[in-house]
Formats: structure tokens, sequence, C-alpha cells
């Protein structure tokens, strides 16, 4: 039964639709301040340099980039570096990864890390995109355990390793994610004007989608915020919660269909964005005081 289940949860990551994350190499260095700077070196992966100990400085397409004691540095695909030690010794872990696919529908689908790199760093860097991410914030140690396990089951020869190591790795890109977006929100409080930008470009989300089943946290992940982020931002701009926002959008636009007597309840339910006929008429009821076949009453118009 045992060799037969670890097949079984390996196909079923395979299968999972979305970008599948794989390291192709994981290696651990000691660097000396004596060793002579590198020359200019270039992946065709992603490349992860997570620091456990020391101080070095990165030359990325002539930018100069500090990487500190427990900080996790991400170089994008075929971007030329150098790296520099400027302590005695640096303690490094490097992780070259890549995706196996990219996910056919990205209507819903949470932001690949590749995607997120491009939007955190904002339309304004558009024409100039910077090569790398460097991260140093309260998900650091996270990155780092993570990052310890990957090299060590890399490097060993237990059970099911290739296994073990898919999904170590989405556990890495989870965590990633998580520790950019956390990063990415908390530059908005020292950017005038780019949480209401977000917030606006939300909006015209749900205004163009909100009859499609969509819920807060689609609008949300849209712009790449948290769900309870984003609610605090939308409501300070509207003065009432998205979930309100996109009720009051459905409703209004049951009320508009309601007013053919020739549509049936419950298709307008569906064609409104509600899942069901009853949590219409709940959700109706609580924002009209009457249910939609009373406004239907006292609304409708017969077009027959």
């Amino acid at each position: 039964m045992f060799d037969n289940l670890l097949p079984a949860i390996e196909e079923s990551i395979r299968d999972d639709k979305g970008a599948m994350p794989a390291v192709f190499e994981g290696l651990e260095h000691i660097l000396e301040k004596k060793t002579p700077t590198a020359t200019s070196s270039v992946h065709p992966n992603h490349e992860l340099f997570y620091l456990r100990n020391g101080k070095v400085e990165f030359t990325i397409c002539g930018r100069k980039v500090a990487v500190e004691k427990g900080s996790t540095l991400i170089i994008r695909p075929n971007t030329a570096h150098s790296v520099r030690v400027i302590s005695d010794i640096a303690d490094t872990i490097v992780l070259r990864f890549g995706f196996s696919r990219e996910r056919e529908d990205m209507r819903f689908a949470l932001p690949s890390l590749e995607s997120f790199m491009d939007f955190a760093q904002g339309e304004e860097a558009m024409d100039d995109m910077l090569p790398f991410i460097l991260l140093s914030g309260s998900y650091k140690k996270s990155i780092g355990n993570i990052m310890e396990r990957i090299v060590d089951e890399k490097n060993g020869d237990e059970i099911s390793k290739d296994l073990m190591m898919r999904i170590l790795t989405v556990e890495l890109m989870v965590t990633l994610s998580r520790a950019m977006k956390r990063e990415w929100e908390e530059s908005l409080r020292v950017r005038n004007g780019k949480a209401r930008e977000l917030v606006l470009i939300a909006r015209d989300y749900i205004d163009a989608n909100y009859d499609r089943g969509i819920t807060v946290a689609n609008a949300a992940s849209y712009v790449y915020l948290s769900q309870g982020y984003f609610t605090r931002a939308f409501r300070e701009e509207f003065g009432m919660s998205p979930m309100s926002y996109l009720m009051k959008k459905r409703i209004d636009k049951a009320c508009e269909l309601l007013e053919n007597n020739e549509i049936k309840v419950s298709g307008i339910a569906l064609q409104a964005g509600f899942s069901s006929p009853q949590r219409f008429n709940v959700a109706f009821r609580k924002q009209k005081g009457m249910t939609p076949m009373e406004y239907r009453k006292k609304h409708g118009n017969n077009f027959g």
C-alpha cells in the first residue's frame, strides 16, 4: 500500500494546474574575503542566494547590492551578476530553480513568483525592470530553514527523494511569495497614492467580474494584496467593505433583471453572480428589505 501511495501523491502534484517549481541545483559555499571576485556569471534559471553568515556585495547588471546575514536574494534568469565577500567569511546556500509549465487558465489563479516580481516593482519600472529582489524581513528565518532542508534532501539518499524535493520547493515558493507580499504591503505605507491606485484597479476588476462568481479574495489576489490589507484599504477609499461593494453590484444587477417578468428568479441569481437562489434570496432581503418576488411585483414590467 505504501509503495502505491507515494506515486499517487506525486502524480497529483504533477497534474495539479499551475507552474510546478523544481530545484535544478542546490549548493553550499564557504566564501573567503581573500577569494578573488568572480567574473560575471549568467544562469538560465532563477537563482536564490541565502546568506547564512557574513556579508557580501553583488554586482547585478552594474548595480551594487549589499546582502547581510539572513537575507535572501532572488536573481532573475539570464541576468549577469558577480559577488564580492565583504566579511572575512561568508557561509551561503545557492539554489537554482525553474518552472516546468505555466498554468493555462490564469483568470483566478494564484500569482506565480515571476508574475509577482513583475507586478511588485511597479508600472514605473516596466521599461527598466529590476533583475532581482532582496528579502530581509520577518520571513527570513522560515526561508532559511526550508533552503537548508532542500539542500539536505538533495545531498541525501532517502526514499522518495524526488517527491520530497518537489514538496519542499513548493513550500519554498509559497513562503517566498508571502515574504514578498509582506514587504510589498509594507512599502505601500510609504508610497503615496500606490495603495489607492491598487484599490481602484481592484474595484474595476470587481465591476468587470462581479457576475462571474468571484470573491473578495480573488480581487485582493488580482492586485497582489492580502485580503486583510485589501479590505482595510478598500474601506478607507470607498467607505464600505469590498464584500458590501460586491453585494451591491450583484443586487443592483438583480434589480435590473427583475424588472423583466420573463426572466425566472433562479436564472437571475446566476446572472447576477450568486452561487445559488438561496444565497440570492438572503442577500436580496438583507439589502432591499423584501424578497426578489416582492420586488418584482412592485417594479416589474410585462414585456409580453
